[in-house]
């Protein structure tokens, strides 16, 4: 470090990794010691010997009093931290003597305590103690001395793990020693639990314990709680989700379009599949083939969103009592998961394929029951299909962040709109009839004429769908709709304002829509509206009808 460097140094006043000593006397060193604990267990700093702290004055060391320094700042490290500590000093040459810069480095054994066992960390430029028995457990994680997903959970035993999902555990985990008894999946599934651990010789406990997912005194582990338990949020509130679909691009919007609500509660295996179908219900699909009737594929790669999901619940911290939170805005979806990158993890090795599993037992055994092939490469996978991911280890709220930037779904129909409606008073003086046909494109069928159309219609028989039950004087069996109108069917299972539906179809707001996508719905009465008294409300909604 050169003289200018120490004089920016200066300048630039205490911080978090900077700490200014004008002498390190008697009085001082006890305090000097926190300071190399607080720097040991946080991030590392320095200590610059030979500025004043408060007025931010220079006062260089004589050679004699450098000597002795930087014997004294040696004997500090050694003796006044625990566990102890290595050192760099660096004596920089100024006018009439020398300033002295200890490094000090992250340490790798923490939690660090000072000579009376106190554990201090860095809060700004100033320093603090730590009783919070979670940020001691935080820190013997970094260290690899304790995994949280292994520790007990008191009152818990066998019986409170979901029986359907410890059989596919096991069906999965042995699945070459079935497959070595010529059983299929079928079969297996077919068998009891009971069964299913008789054929690997075992009981169901021998097993979960031989693979520390239960502990010896018949307590359940976090991992297994999380990963099959019946309802482990009674035992742990704090681990599940919210999702929320704003209106706007601001977390702090008071309008909503959709929100979890207590079903979001449940195991890993329910948390996935539930923030799933809340990310494919709020987001907008877009045409990839000719055929109108098939399937969408949704604005974010599918892929991509599977193995975020997976991650932020694989990889969460479970020491910090938080739910993970997933967000969707107008222009990007957020996901939020407790917890920073794990010791020796930084942004940009993530990119590389770098994993560090954070809760060991949860990795190795989640496997069986979520989608992940546990070689490190879903990061990489999601990055080929979505490059422009953006990843935030927010230190201020302590977590880390995902971001997934929502593109414009391009509609090549509405291009044929505008192409449309130059034509359209020909159109409504020579095709009138033709016209009034496209209004209820449902009722549609190819080559016979309208009238003869709507009175087969009319004199077809009622016809269940086994998914949809509506009795109207008009029905048409749900599967006989088309894919969009089926679309706007499940997404009004929450009553949505008609710009909302054309959003999520990727349409561009215009009225036609309401006669060709959401009349005909409303006519045979799969959708209903939520102001029925004024059907030109400003505030009017539509609502998916509900079976009878």
């Amino acid at each position: 470090m050169t003289k200018e460097e120490i004089l920016k140094l200066r300048d630039a006043a205490e911080q978090t990794r900077v700490q200014f000593k004008e002498r390190i006397t008697r009085d001082n060193k006890y305090d000097v010691c926190c300071e190399m604990v607080a720097q040991s267990n946080t991030h590392g700093g320095l200590i610059v010997v030979g500025i004043e702290d408060k007025a931010g004055c220079v006062h260089p060391l004589t050679f004699h009093e450098a000597q002795k320094t930087t014997n004294l700042l040696g004997s500090l490290a050694t003796e006044g931290v625990v566990p102890q500590i290595l050192i760099d000093i660096e004596n920089v040459q100024i006018e009439n003597g020398v300033v002295i810069v200890a490094y000090i480095k992250e340490g790798k054994n923490k939690p660090y305590r000072d000579g009376k066992g106190i554990i201090w960390v860095k809060q700004g430029a100033d320093k603090r103690k730590v009783f919070d028995n979670a940020e001691l457990i935080a820190m013997l994680m970094e260290n690899r001395q304790i995994h949280p997903d292994s520790m007990p959970v008191n009152g818990t035993n066998i019986n409170d793990l979901d029986e359907k999902t410890v059989k596919n555990y096991l069906i999965k985990r042995f699945r070459n020693d079935f497959e070595r008894q010529e059983f299929t999946f079928s079969e297996l599934q077919h068998k009891s639990l009971n069964e299913i651990a008789t054929l690997i010789h075992q009981t169901t406990e021998g097993i979960l314990k031989n693979n520390g997912l239960v502990m010896s005194d018949g307590r359940l582990t976090l991992a297994s709680l999380m990963l099959m338990g019946k309802y482990p949020q009674r035992w742990l509130p704090a681990f599940t989700v919210r999702c929320v679909s704003f209106v706007g691009n601001n977390i702090g919007g008071t309008e909503f379009r959709d929100k979890s609500g207590g079903d979001a509660d449940g195991n890993a295996v329910h948390l996935y599949h539930y923030i799933m179908s809340f990310l494919t219900r709020n987001l907008r699909q877009k045409q990839v083939e000719k055929d109108f009737n098939s399937p969408g594929a949704l604005e974010v790669s599918s892929a991509t969103l599977s193995e975020m999901v997976v991650n932020s619940i694989l990889h969460r911290s479970y020491v910090i009592e938080a739910p993970l939170r997933v967000f969707i805005f107008d222009n990007r979806i957020e996901i939020h998961s407790p917890g920073l990158l794990p010791e020796g993890v930084s942004m940009e090795s993530i990119r590389h394929g770098v994993s560090v599993p954070r809760n060991r037992l949860l990795f190795n055994h989640g496997i069986n029951l979520l989608p992940y092939t546990g070689a490190g490469s879903g990061i990489i996978r999601a990055l080929q299909f979505t490059p422009d991911i953006m990843f935030k280890n927010d230190e201020t709220a302590n977590e880390f962040v995902v971001i997934l930037l929502r593109k414009m779904v391009e509609d090549n129909n509405e291009k044929n709109v505008k192409v449309d409606d130059k034509n359209d008073v020909s159109k409504k003086a020579n095709n009138k009839h033709e016209n009034n046909r496209l209004s209820n494109p449902i009722l549609t069928l190819p080559e016979e004429s309208d009238d003869k159309k709507k009175s087969e219609v009319r004199n077809k028989k009622m016809v269940e769908d086994n998914d949809e039950v509506v009795p109207h004087k008009k029905h048409i069996p749900y599967k006989f709709l088309s894919g969009t109108q089926k679309n706007i069917i499940q997404y009004c299972s929450i009553a949505r304002a008609y710009k909302e539906i054309l959003n999520h179809l990727g349409y561009k707001y215009h009225s036609r829509y309401m006669s060709s996508l959401i009349k005909p719905l409303l006519d045979i009465g799969y959708l209903e509206l939520t102001i029925p008294d004024k059907p030109k409300s400003k505030n009017q909604k539509y609502r998916k009808v509900k079976k009878r």
